[in-house]
């Protein structure tokens, strides 16, 4: 096991709390073959009815993957970072197919990795502290963990504009929006916990009673605008939409586009159109992890690391440039199958 989580029965439901509060628990392999073999026990265990995913304290519920270890990984052979996304995505579909009531607590900041293991659960509880996000595109990466299965089901086209744009929202616009089914203030969430743990067949009724109102989701005065300037799978068409457009709205989500890997767009809305047609939830991990095991020695994503988290000067010279010299032929190459032995398969 591994000191980065803290597992135990509490009452009749098996609890996992993130235990990494310096990188705001990020994701580890360690942490990942943990989780995965607790809730194999607890699948088979009659006497966990329900389980609890949260974090053990800080400001975040998870903040995505080990990026460093990625971007390593990604400057020698690969081998170790592609472990790390197989094994992830085993997780990520355990919890997809879990045949006992998930209840994840997405308290504080919910990015990547974060999302792949709150998206699944049945219950999926936000606060007012709650910021999700798929940043993925601003570091040359892609919306994974089963975010081309889950955005592409969001209504209109708010999941291309998060997968994107990668801008976050908050507790109120994930209850109004579907990625969270409930809203708790933070301070109602240990009473939550204890009556889910003594009472595991009444969660529905425990966090309904527990619910309160959520506030202004701003979300929702933007899905107009975004349905309209998004409505495009071409990723040249989305910029010139938004290019001929005089309002503030559309420069400002312009601007934010110009900061992101035109190859890395173009792969998230390729991703959401084939996500979208998806007929399991199997099919959408083995694409993304063909797509994660080539972008991770790919220029972008080596370059976008580097320039937003280890030189931090958020200047990213993407190569490709622009959208016009990143071609069908790349982004092909980024999407084709693995050699025998290689592609990803779910757990026996």
């Amino acid at each position: 096991m591994t000191d980065d989580l803290i597992i135990r029965k509490s009452g009749r439901v098996g609890h996992i709390s993130l235990n990494r509060p310096k990188v705001i628990h990020s994701l580890n392999l360690e942490m990942c073959l943990a989780m995965t073999k607790a809730l194999l026990e607890w699948r088979d265990d009659d006497s966990v009815e329900a389980v609890i995913i949260d974090h053990s304290e800080g400001r975040g519920f998870c903040a995505g993957g080990d990026i460093a270890m990625l971007r390593n990984s990604g400057l020698a052979d690969g081998k170790e970072g592609r472990e790390f996304f197989y094994k992830e995505y085993q997780l990520n579909h355990l919890l997809f197919e879990y045949p006992k009531p998930v209840v994840a607590f997405m308290d504080g900041i919910t990015m990547g990795g974060g999302v792949g293991i709150s998206q699944p659960a049945k219950y999926r509880v936000a606060t007012e502290n709650t910021r999700f996000a798929m940043p993925e595109t601003g570091i040359g990466l892609f919306p994974d963990v089963g975010g081309g299965w889950y955005l592409s089901r969001l209504a209109g086209r708010l999941g291309q504009f998060l997968a994107l744009t990668g801008a976050r929202l908050n507790g109120a616009e994930c209850k109004e929006v579907g990625l969270a089914t409930h809203y708790l203030s933070s301070e109602k969430l240990g009473e939550a916990k204890t009556r889910i743990s003594e009472k595991p067949d009444r969660i529905e009724g425990i966090l309904g009673q527990l619910s309160n109102m959520q506030g202004e989701a701003r979300i929702a005065g933007n899905l107009d605008k975004i349905d309209k300037f998004f409505a495009s799978d071409k990723y040249e068409e989305i910029l010139a939409t938004l290019e001929a457009d005089d309002s503030d709205w559309a420069a400002k989500e312009r601007d934010t586009l110009g900061t992101k890997s035109p190859q890395t767009c173009k792969v998230a809305l390729r991703q959401l159109k084939e996500g979208a047609a998806m007929n399991s939830f199997a099919d959408e991990m083995r694409n993304e992890y063909r797509i994660g095991y080539h972008a991770l020695v790919r220029h972008d994503f080596l370059e976008g690391v580097r320039a937003l988290i280890v030189d931090k000067d958020n200047d990213p010279k993407w190569d490709p440039a622009t959208p016009q010299e990143t071609s069908d032929e790349l982004i092909d190459e980024i999407f084709a199958p693995l050699p025998n032995g290689e592609e990803w398969e779910p757990l026996a």
